[in-house]
């Protein structure tokens, strides 16, 4: 998409990181649902990894935002939020001459 190899890095990592916050609503998902056993060491790795890269943002979505009803919105706070940086990256790029 550009030519500019630190916006393209930065847009890859805000993209990988949305599939990283997907991946964690879903683990937690088949967790909740008893589909995973969470005995199991590799499943529990895997948990660990992405409770580690997801869970220091999600907590101050929820400094601001508290789950609403049992339900938690930190997720969906999280990607409007990366949707929206890659917007203002790109717009940036494009006023900047570098699209």
């Amino acid at each position: 998409m550009t030519e500019n190899p630190i916006i393209s890095l930065i847009l890859l990592l805000l993209d990988l990181y949305q599939w990283v916050v997907i991946a964690a609503v879903i683990a937690s998902w088949l967790v909740v649902f008893h589909v995973v056993n969470v005995a199991n060491p590799f499943i529990r790795q895997v948990l660990r990894a992405l409770d580690a890269l997801t869970e220091p943002v999600f907590r101050q979505v929820r400094r601001v935002i508290p789950p609403f009803g049992g339900i938690d919105l930190s997720p969906l706070i999280v990607l409007i939020a990366i949707w929206f940086l890659e917007r203002v990256v790109i717009w940036l790029a494009f006023r900047a001459g570098m699209l």
